[in-house]
């Protein structure tokens, strides 16, 4: 082998090499570049999290204060609600309480001229003006019951007797009647809107 070759294959071999140094270097180089990007996620990992925890405090913190803003307002509604409550049973109660003052008011005026009537006796008024008087204000008082209040006599003497109107109290046996007829009337009945809320005591005679 000549010394130019052995020369050239030298050469050859120092390229190699020198090729297979800047490899490695690059290998290392990259493997310094990896090692270094890790760490410095690392040493930043920290902050992430951090601030994220922050996030998640601020959120709390919201949270906590619409919690608060509804629980204030609940408690809002329930006060009124329990206001308008006791209004509405003060209000009924009141009703109840004031319920018959309309027709107290119709009475009164009865119970000037009663009064008025008892006056006019006690001083030596004449009898017949005093029991036409007090019948004057009866038929005045039922008129007004009867117009503003629905209120009505049961007709009974004379009629047949129905037990839902009428109450027998006495029986006798009348052979001149067809069917039970009330004769006599001892309680006058009365009615309220066509309900009956008294029934009339009477005497009936009863066909043989």
């Amino acid at each position: 082998m000549t010394f130019s070759k052995r020369v050239g294959n030298l050469n050859l071999r120092r390229k190699k090499t020198m090729s297979k140094h800047k490899e490695e270097e690059k290998e290392i180089k990259s493997e310094q570049e990896t090692v270094q990007a890790e760490n410095e996620i690392k040493e930043e990992a920290p902050v992430e999290e951090v601030s994220q925890e922050e996030i998640l405090q601020n959120k709390v913190q919201e949270l906590e204060k619409a919690n608060a803003e509804l629980k204030d307002q609940m408690l809002r509604r329930q006060a009124e609600l329990e206001n308008y409550r006791k209004r509405l049973i003060r209000d009924k109660e009141e009703a109840v309480q004031f319920a018959n003052e309309s027709l107290i008011r119709d009475i009164l005026g009865f119970l000037d001229n009663m009064d008025r009537a008892l006056a006019a006796a006690k001083n030596g008024g004449d009898l017949n003006a005093l029991v036409e008087g007090f019948s004057m204000t009866q038929n005045q008082l039922l008129s007004t019951l009867d117009k503003n209040w629905g209120l009505k006599e049961i007709e009974s003497v004379g009629k047949e007797f129905d037990p839902s109107l009428h109450e027998a109290c006495m029986m006798t046996v009348d052979e001149s009647l067809e069917k039970e007829t009330v004769l006599e009337e001892f309680q006058k009945g009365y009615t309220l809107h066509d309900r009956v809320i008294r029934p009339s005591k009477v005497k009936i005679g009863k066909p043989e």
